[in-house]
């Protein structure tokens, strides 16, 4: 059964520097953390967890938590609710008292493992805010596994009803949906293009009856085309009709894409998959490097500098944060990092700036699993927009970033969740076999507008609801706790 209730232990956290970390980390052992403490916590059925959405719903606050496949070991866990052991799918988690998150419903995805099944992604829309929906609704986007898009109606989260299946993939990821003009944005994988994920583009203003506006990607992935395939798409996020602008993230851990893309010429431009037309919306590339990709692009626009503020020119400029995501385990690859990138000149944007957590702080290449970035919350909340950021950091947790300085960013506080019995091991080749060994897998993290941070585990360690504390809490301008 899942659990809720924190143990004295479990609260105990470290306020001090970052060199105190150990290396190997055991059951039982407290969380390491700086200036972040644990609130609550559930195990959300030992599933492998990828992105969740945190949604205010009527007087209550609820977490949609998409799931990776099952794994080797174990294929489709048993939910103790049922008592039958289901495909990892959807977590919904009423986490109205953080302290005490109860866990209302498993919503099954495709069978399958890892990165084939499940129900990785998920969004969720007020029928009320979207154009054509129904106002006593309340609709949660999702992938299933690779195969499929999903519109579910979670207005009773603990009896959530299907209301539209886009099917016929061959892969999906991590999707967009603007809730006041009911635009997806859904990556995924259409089986005449020549890459695994790239966009769909509908318009889900009435949820119920979708409608696709176009296909797109770069330039050499349309069907027909010839020659060098540009990397895959990870996926978009809109600005909306007032910004108008897409920012969307290409590769995850090589080779890089940052483009930047006019919304209105891209829902309302040509839509023939040819390369002009797909060029069309472009307004610019940042290329990376072949050593780093680009998971997370998130638009910080019209930020205030103050080292610019007596500047008679650019004492605002509009930041875009990137992402990579780690792959291998034990530091297999390059570094994968977060990068800040200048695009106030929107046709010549530049890199100004880098994060990375030192490796020398906690010995992360040698815990074990996957160490590097991942995500970034996605919430254009006020209470940390523009001032703060969380990053998902894999073994070594999550970091909180003050960010606004973008050109100088500084972390300002950390939390690496304890070890469980349900803690999945992550393995290398060696000669003769393999070395494998139990660490966190921060994989994705997000807030809510009351300020409270939620990450989850890739290594089945499930959800972790925390709070600042200290100095951090006067970066985000939060009263003291």
């Amino acid at each position: 059964m899942f659990r809720c209730v924190l143990t004295a232990a479990a609260l105990v956290f470290f306020a001090g520097s970052a060199l105190v970390h150990a290396q190997k980390q055991t059951i039982g052992a407290p969380p390491e953390a700086s200036n972040m403490k644990l609130v609550g916590f559930n195990d959300l059925q030992a599933r492998s967890a990828y992105q969740p959405t945190i949604h205010h719903q009527g007087d209550r606050w609820i977490a949609y938590i998409g799931h990776h496949g099952g794994t080797d070991d174990v294929p489709a866990p048993v939910n103790p609710m049922t008592g039958k052991a289901e495909p990892n799918g959807t977590s919904i988690v009423d986490v109205t008292d953080p302290a005490h998150p109860k866990y209302l419903r498993h919503l099954p995805g495709q069978e399958g493992k890892y990165e084939s099944g499940g129900a990785q992604m998920v969004r969720v829309c007020d029928g009320k805010s979207l154009p054509k929906g129904d106002p006593n609704a309340v609709y949660m986007l999702r992938t299933f596994g690779s195969e499929a898009h999903e519109i579910w109606n979670v207005v009773d989260p603990a009896n959530p009803v299907l209301i539209t299946r886009i099917g016929g993939l061959k892969d999906t990821h991590k999707n967009w949906w603007e809730c006041d003009t009911g635009i997806a944005l859904l990556v995924s994988g259409a089986p005449d293009w020549r890459t695994r994920r790239m966009t769909q583009i509908y318009d889900l203003a009435d949820p119920a009856h979708p409608q696709k506006i176009r296909d797109f990607g770069l330039p050499g992935q349309e069907p027909g085309s010839t020659g060098a395939v540009p990397t895959e798409l990870h996926g978009p996020i809109s600005t909306g009709p007032n910004g108008n602008r897409v920012y969307f993230g290409y590769g995850t851990n090589k080779g890089g894409i940052l483009q930047i893309v006019d919304r209105d010429k891209l829902l309302n431009g040509p839509k023939e998959p040819t390369p002009d037309n797909l060029r069309y919306p472009e307004i610019s590339r940042l290329p990376m490097s072949a050593f780093n990709g680009a998971h997370t692009t998130f638009p910080m626009l019209d930020m205030p500098v103050t080292e610019f503020a007596d500047d008679k020119d650019g004492k605002t400029r509009d930041i875009v944060m990137i992402v990579d995501e780690a792959i291998l385990n034990e530091c297999g690859e390059a570094r994968q990092m977060v990068w800040f990138a200048d695009v106030t000149t929107e046709t010549r944007p530049m890199m100004i700036s880098s994060y990375t957590v030192p490796e020398a702080s906690g010995q992360f290449c040698q815990r074990g699993g996957r160490f590097g970035s991942h995500s970034s919350n996605e919430s254009m909340a006020p209470v940390y927009y523009k001032k703060m950021a969380f990053i998902a950091f894999f073994n070594a947790g999550v970091r909180a970033l003050d960010i606004r300085d973008p050109y100088h960013p500084k972390e300002v506080g950390y939390f690496i969740p304890s070890i469980t019995q349900a803690t999945d091991k992550r393995c290398i080749p060696v000669e003769g076999g393999e070395r494998c060994k139990v660490a966190i897998q921060t994989n994705n993290v997000e807030t809510d507008d009351r300020g409270y941070i939620y990450i989850v585990d890739r290594a089945n360690t499930g959800l972790h609801i925390l709070e600042l504390t200290g100095p951090a809490r006067t970066v985000a301008g939060l009263p003291k706790n």
